[in-house]
């Protein structure tokens, strides 16, 4: 009767042994599974933000260039009037902004998107001379906006990302834009940085096509199959040139509770084995990345797992049997449990272990993450502590330069105070101490003079919008000739005046106007040292609320390739030791403080021709201020 129980349990056991492996086997494989996964997925998740990231701070760092190099005024310049000024200057400069920022490209546009200059101005594919009116960039930035397109370059088929802005060629931006500057971005560097993870990373446009992956061979695909009609609206934009946007073989397997998806590929390189793919939106750029894990850890823990647990259960069956069979044995039975105690012990510490690996690595990659974020916050501290310093050292240069044209500016006075003391010596030697003591009076107010022009080398510095009065130019002409009485009578300079029959007030001040018109008669009388017949003409005219104030010669005139260059600082075409190039750019400098602007041209009959445009003064401020002008020594 025992052995017939005993018999029909060990037929129990037979049956039940296997099916319980499976089952064992099975569940921890499906445990291990969901617990691969969520690790997969946790890292899949923190490489795709930091890829993200990158990706953003990498495109994000050159938005702001288009618009720096559209406030440019030698871009308006040029933009104003291309035919009458050398690309050349322009091409230097936009390539040199190229290699500064690590840009691809840097290129102009005008009206008619045709592009005028560019920083690939010398490569047998240049921009220049191609019209981009097709491009959205164009029509967004012509439009008054901010422009930005991705796709392959129309010359070079090369991927980029575009940034432009408009151009104006005023600071008003309320009318319609003269111009666009674009500057082109590569993405190869952000590609070739991916090539180091472990997943494949690929990122879409708004049409779904792969624009970036650190695969070459699923760059410019179709995740999915594209209709005819979907094909050639595409071809129409010229965004992928003629690249035949082929679908990328990517097919869904399964679906999971948190929306990643579990993919494959139905040929190319990557048709061996499936992905984990999660998705990032880029909202910035309109682009969608996408991080493709590699399955295979997850199946490495299953086996693992499965492996594990059939072990673990084989081992408890086999130690059943041997306690059951070893049950009177009390001292095989307990050294048998010892040793069962002991692979359990090592089993469980060999998952602590494994779960600990895990979870540091998991904190590596959230401080890596950090560490990123930190360091583009202190990236951006250092950019703005770089571009206050940059506006200081520009003050700075600017003061240094008008210290340097106070001496410049009072050599003029020192020569006519050398003058009169001269001429008073001569008169007294003659007894006339009248026409003396008029020289010694000219010599005092020269002297007052100079004191009020080196007075403002502290005003240049701040603005003088509010010290601004009403200031008379016939008064300021009659002072500036005074100054070269000396130097018109020796010359036989013979002066004309084209005066309005009313005087003309502008609103200015009035010793940094006077001295802008001594700089331009002495200039005028210099340039005509060695004409037969000198003439000095001057000129005052109100016109459309301005008063056009001209200063002209019969002089040689103004080389062509020296007006562009005229009010750059210590530019000089006299000789060595005659000047240091910085009257003209001091005056410009005093006219744009003033509101006003200083121009410089040739005359058709001869001789060069200055004008200053300044705002004209109403006449209640010039009748308020009238007697102030009377009782100075100037105006």
């Amino acid at each position: 009767m025992v052995s017939r129980r005993a018999s029909r349990w060990r037929r129990w056991l037979w049956l039940l042994a296997p099916l319980g492996f499976v089952l064992v086997v099975w569940q921890a494989a499906w445990v291990a599974r969901d617990q691969a996964l969520q690790t997969l997925r946790d890292e899949a998740e923190n490489e795709l933000r930091l890829s993200a990231t990158g990706l953003e701070g990498h495109l994000s760092r050159h938005d702001y260039l288009p618009e720096l190099l559209a406030s440019r005024s030698s871009v308006r310049d040029f933009l104003a009037n291309p035919d009458a000024h050398d690309p050349m200057p322009i091409n230097l400069m936009l390539d040199r902004f190229r290699a500064t920022t690590d840009v691809s490209d840097i290129y102009l546009l005008d009206h008619f998107a045709n592009t005028l200059v560019a920083s690939n101005w010398h490569m047998p594919n240049t921009f220049i001379g191609q019209n981009y009116a097709f491009r959205s960039y164009y029509q967004d930035a012509i439009a008054g906006g901010l422009g930005r397109f991705h796709g392959l370059g129309v010359q070079s088929l090369e991927r980029g990302y575009y940034f432009s802005a408009p151009v104006y060629l005023d600071d008003e931006d309320d009318g319609r834009p003269d111009g666009v500057m674009v500057v082109k971005v590569l993405l190869d560097a952000v590609e070739e940085s991916w090539a180091e993870q472990n997943a494949e990373l690929l990122v879409t446009d708004q049409d779904d096509i792969i624009f970036m992956a650190s695969r070459p061979e699923l760059r410019m695909r179709a995740m999915q199959p594209l209709s005819e009609e979907e094909r050639r609206a595409l071809l129409r934009t010229r965004r992928y040139a003629d690249e035949p946007l082929s679908a990328a073989g990517i097919e869904a397997l399964d679906r999971h509770r948190d929306g990643s998806l579990l993919v494959g590929f139905n040929d190319g390189p990557l048709a061996d084995q499936e992905y984990l793919l999660l998705n990032r939106s880029l909202p910035e750029f309109g682009w969608e990345m996408h991080i493709l894990k590699p399955k295979q850890q997850v199946q490495r823990a299953q086996w693992q797992a499965g492996l594990l647990a059939g072990g673990l259960y084989g081992v408890v069956v086999f130690a059943g049997g041997f306690g059951w069979q070893r049950l009177r044995l009390r001292r095989e039975r307990e050294e048998f449990a010892e040793r069962e105690r002991q692979t359990l012990a090592r089993a469980r510490d060999e998952l602590e272990l494994n779960v600990e690996r895990r979870t540091r690595d998991l904190v590596d990659s959230n401080r890596r993450l950090s560490d990123e974020i930190e360091e583009r916050r202190r990236a951006e501290d250092n950019l703005r502590q770089t571009r206050d310093e940059l506006i200081q050292a520009t003050k700075l240069a600017v003061l240094g330069q008008l210290a340097a044209g106070i001496n410049h500016e009072l050599n003029q006075p020192l020569a006519a105070i050398r003058a009169y003391a001269e001429n008073a010596r001569t008169f007294l030697a003659h007894q006339r101490p009248d026409a003396a003591g008029d020289n010694l009076e000219q010599i005092v107010e020269l002297t007052a003079r100079m004191a009020e022009i080196s007075a403002q080398l502290r005003q240049f510095s701040r603005k003088s919008g509010e010290t601004l009065t009403a200031v008379s130019v016939a008064a300021c002409f009659d002072y500036a000739l005074r100054l070269y009485q000396a130097r018109l009578n020796a010359a036989n300079v013979h002066v004309e005046r084209h005066f309005a029959e009313q005087e003309v007030w502008v609103r200015a001040d009035l010793v940094r106007l006077e001295q802008v018109l001594v700089n331009l008669i002495g200039n005028a009388l210099q340039a005509m040292g060695e004409t037969p017949d000198p003439q000095l003409t001057l000129s005052v005219e109100r016109r459309d609320g301005e008063v056009l104030i001209g200063v002209a010669d019969n002089g040689p005139g103004i080389a062509e390739a020296h007006l562009e260059r005229l009010f750059e600082p210590f530019f000089t075409t006299k000789s060595p030791g005659s000047g240091l190039g910085l009257g003209l750019s001091i005056s410009s400098r005093i006219i744009d403080d003033l509101g006003g602007r200083l121009a410089a041209a040739n005359r058709p009959e001869g001789g060069a021709l200055f004008t200053i445009r300044l705002p004209a003064d109403g006449e209640s401020s010039a009748r308020t201020t009238l007697s102030q002008q009377e009782s100075t020594p100037h105006a």
